[in-house]
């Protein structure tokens, strides 16, 4: 299991509470499939998981998966793995937080129902393009060669 980490809002900690085994076999996955596609896109770069981002000063977060444009580091994919104990942040605040940061994609990997919600900026803020469950794919069309299935990603 991790350890607990902090990300600062608008100049306030918020203490995150340990990721539990499941979120971290998760994000092992997602990471590891999104390394895949990524190695063939010299346009970004996969962060580590939960690396410090700044959106803005005063605000720093750390996503479960980040990927950047090559040439400038500009923030173009998050996905936040919601925890059960630590829902609310990343549901409500951090989703804030990338809408206002006019984020080109967001996905919210749900553990606790094996689904994926996909995000897109949109001229009204972050559009929800489709939740996927069961035997749907996950896909990216920025990422040609990335694609990850619900039961592959969620398997225990």
């Amino acid at each position: 299991m991790s350890e607990a980490y902090e990300e600062i809002v608008n100049g306030e900690t918020l203490l995150r509470s340990p990721p539990d085994l499941r979120h971290e076999l998760v994000c092992e996955r997602l990471h590891s499939v999104v390394a895949r596609g990524v190695s063939r896109a010299v346009t970004s770069r996969l962060l580590p998981p939960r690396s410090i981002v700044q959106i803005a000063p005063g605000t720093f977060v750390r996503p479960d998966l980040a990927l950047v444009t090559a040439a400038n580091s500009r923030l173009w994919l998050v996905a936040e793995i919601i925890d059960a104990k630590d829902h609310g942040t990343d549901t409500v605040i951090k989703k804030a937080i990338y809408e206002k940061l006019n984020l080109p994609r967001l996905w919210m990997v749900d553990p606790r129902y094996d689904n994926v919600e996909v995000y897109h900026s949109s001229p009204y803020g972050l559009a929800l393009r489709g939740i996927l469950a069961c035997r749907e794919v996950l896909q990216e069309a920025l990422l040609p060669s990335f694609e990850i299935s619900m039961q592959a990603l969620f398997e225990s």
